[in-house]
Parts: structure tokens; C-alpha cells; sequence
């Protein structure tokens, strides 16, 4: 079994930082894609970052130059770094990673981790 767990959310006042952690653990042959998911009540969730196994990344637009998503292929681990954080950052923030066990990859998710921004 596959478990994603997730750490570092909390309340933070607007123009702060937080740094989220995202660790994969189980029978895990390979990672492929690592990412962020958020969503914020009564909307969708939507990505928010994600980085492949080589390292490429890709951003949305509200959050590119303040967020840095990182990844440590030894630890099987995703993190997000938050900078500048504004109101509308808020929201429960998941991770999601393309795991293979075997052979076909397969999307888990972690349980969330709310992130509150302060104005």
C-alpha cells in the first residue's frame, strides 16, 4: 500500500511564508510526476505546481514567482515553498504524485493540509 503524507500547513498573515512536505512511502518502485493540488471552499481544486521526475516544473499563473516547488528522489518527497502569501492562497492544499508500484503508475493523494492566509 501507498500512503502520501502531508505537513506544514497552518496560519499565516499576509506576506508571509510556509513550506509544505510531502512524503510518499509504501512499495514504491518510481515516481513519475510530483505535485500540488488546492482547493478553496466553494471552488474547484486546481494545480497549483508540479515537477517530474527529472525536474522540469510547471506553475499556475497566480502563484509563479512566489511559490518553488522541490523534490528529494531519495526521500520521495515534494515540497512547496510559499512566499509572499496572500488571502487568496487560502485554501486545503494536497499533494499527488504518479506512483509505480509494478508496472502501470497509478495518481495517489494525500489527505490535505490547510493552509490560512491572514490579511
Amino acid at each position: 500500500q501507498v500512503q502520501l503524507v502531508e505537513s506544514g500547513g497552518g496560519l499565516v498573515q499576509a506576506g508571509g511564508s510556509l513550506r509544505l512536505s510531502c512524503a510518499a512511502s509504501g512499495s514504491i518502485r518510481s515516481i513519475n510526476t510530483m505535485g500540488w493540488y488546492r482547493q478553496a471552499p466553494g471552488k474547484q481544486r486546481e494545480l497549483v505546481a508540479a515537477v517530474t521526475s527529472r525536474g522540469s516544473t510547471n506553475y499556475a499563473d497566480s502563484v509563479k514567482g512566489r511559490f518553488t516547488i522541490s523534490r528529494d528522489n531519495a526521500k520521495n518527497t515534494v515540497y512547496l515553498q510559499m512566499n509572499s502569501l496572500k488571502p487568496e492562497d487560502t485554501a486545503i492544499y494536497y499533494c499527488n504524485a504518479d506512483i509505480v508500484q509494478w508496472i502501470e503508475s497509478r495518481m495517489y493523494w494525500g489527505q490535505g493540509t490547510q493552509v490560512t492566509v491572514s490579511s
